[in-house]
């Protein structure tokens, strides 16, 4: 009897998706039902932006990468089926964007995302 492993979620593979110059690395990384949930200054925490389903978050994505400005990962940590991470982006005038994010697994895709933002003003 032989057993697959399910598709990795590791390090390199959320540091491709998030420093690619199009959001369809990322975007791949997420469940057909992933549910992300964003908490900055205008989305409160006590009313975040949801986005459910990748039709929504493929939305987002494709906006925030459309946009000229570069992504970096700065750290992950992946535990099961657990991961968090912190990435920084730039903009050419030097503004800046730093996030965080919780994330939930299953086989190696995000279910689950609460992101909290914070940028330049």
């Amino acid at each position: 009897m032989t057993t697959s492993a399910g598709p990795a979620f590791d390090n390199e593979t959320l540091r491709r998706g998030i420093e690619a110059d199009t959001a369809a690395p990322l975007l791949s990384l997420y469940a057909d039902d992933a549910e992300l949930r964003i908490v900055d200054h205008t989305a409160q925490p006590s009313s975040p932006k949801v986005l459910r389903g990748r039709d929504e978050i493929a939305a987002m994505l494709d906006d925030v990468y459309s946009r000229d400005m570069t992504h970096k990962l700065e750290s992950c940590v992946v535990q099961g089926d657990r991961a968090a991470f912190s990435e920084s982006c730039r903009y050419p005038d030097g503004v800046r964007v730093f996030a965080e994010s919780m994330l939930s697994l299953r086989d190696g895709r995000i279910t689950e995302q609460t992101l909290i933002q914070a940028w330049d003003e």
